[in-house]
């Protein structure tokens, strides 16, 4: 609303509009209380003043953010000082993303989510499993100057397919 909204007159408009209602069947002696009640709730609705306006919660921290990286094999949660080896999946049950808690407890960008066993833990096994290992073979690929053979839609190798087609045209084209 405006600064120069009639709060006054709108509740009475409001009051009227709802009186007007053949539904509506309110004893004379309630309207005053029904004007009251409706001038309250629209100066609500209005910009708020200094005192109306209530301060963004403070959140106090359950431990210090020293406390919370101290032990390798866990990190302690601010919200209640438990020890979790990652904090996504909690955060997510407190309705906060990495980036909100981080700016909840004035945290820096790179505080992290998991302890640092559990990451090296988990990078352990991506590796013992294979994963990126492809970059790894394209890497020593490079490494030898060794080109492999292109591949055909198949799988089979360019070389196979002119094989291929020789055989099945005759020798005679090269």
């Amino acid at each position: 609303m405006s600064d120069s909204t009639d709060t006054v007159a709108l509740a009475t408009e409001l009051t009227i509009a709802w009186l007007a209602n053949p539904n509506t069947r309110v004893e004379v002696d309630a309207v005053p209380a029904f004007l009251a009640t409706m001038h309250k709730t629209v100066s609500k609705l209005g910009p708020a003043t200094a005192d109306q306006e209530e301060a963004a919660p403070e959140f106090e921290r359950a431990v210090s953010v020293r406390k919370s990286l101290a032990d390798p094999n866990f990190i302690i949660s601010m919200i209640d000082g438990k020890q979790y080896k990652s904090l996504k999946r909690h955060l997510s049950r407190h309705g906060l993303t990495p980036e909100d808690y981080r700016v909840r407890y004035g945290l820096k960008a790179d505080y992290p989510m998991t302890a640092p066993t559990y990451s090296a833990a988990r990078s352990a096994t991506a590796k013992a499993i294979g994963l990126g290992r492809r970059v790894v073979e394209k890497a020593a690929d490079a490494i030898t100057d060794e080109k492999p053979a292109p591949k055909s839609r198949k799988g089979n190798s360019l070389a196979n397919a002119k094989a291929a087609a020789k055989a099945h045209l005759g020798s005679d084209t090269d």
